[in-house]
């Protein structure tokens, strides 16, 4: 059975053999607090999907996803005072013919009324802690080319591109250039 690569414009990235000890450090700032799915998250989560340029989400679209997530690993950025959902991301079981028994760091998305104060960061991070903490040894995901806000995030948390086919190579030299980092083709 031939291996199928996503499109071009799906670019994959896998977290490094080197890091699977080392979790990536979860910052909240104050006022605001880090927390799992409760029941009703759902119609917040589907303004944060359309918001963050992923319209068409509502029950249907969700439910396939709702068996993938991990106990606890469906992460939320909470503002204190308002309980207002800011930031979102789902730790999802995704096995592959190229990763087997392998987590998906699924729908990072943060409403564009709280960028800028780390909380992509943070669900990220504590999605990719979770599969960690859970055992798994094959994190990755996919991005499109031009998400370069959440590509920068992925890199500083240290998330690698997966260089599979090789041609993607040229696309991650122009994304680094264009996020001023050197690209260097080995994890």
């Amino acid at each position: 059975m031939p291996i199928i690569h996503p499109p071009i414009s799906q670019l994959q990235m896998i977290w490094p053999e080197r890091l699977l000890d080392s979790p990536p450090k979860i910052v909240i700032p104050p006022g605001y607090s880090l927390r799992t799915y409760q029941p009703g998250d759902e119609t917040r989560f589907f303004e944060i999907m359309e918001l963050a340029g992923w319209p068409g989400w509502d029950d249907a679209r969700l439910r396939p996803w709702l068996y993938r997530i991990l106990p606890d690993g469906w992460f939320m950025v909470v503002e204190d005072k308002t309980h207002q959902i800011a930031a979102t991301c789902m730790a999802t079981h995704d096995p592959t013919w190229i990763h087997p028994f392998c987590g998906e760091l699924a729908w990072l998305a943060t409403d564009p009324a709280y960028t800028g104060r780390g909380f992509g960061t943070a669900v990220a991070a504590s999605v990719t802690g979770r599969f960690l903490e859970v055992g798994y040894r094959r994190i990755h995901f996919y991005t499109e080319y031009y998400r370069l806000a959440a590509i920068k995030i992925y890199l500083r948390l240290g998330y690698v591109p997966y260089l599979d086919p090789p041609e993607v190579s040229s696309v991650w030299e122009d994304i680094f250039t264009k996020l001023g980092q050197i690209f260097s083709a080995r994890p």
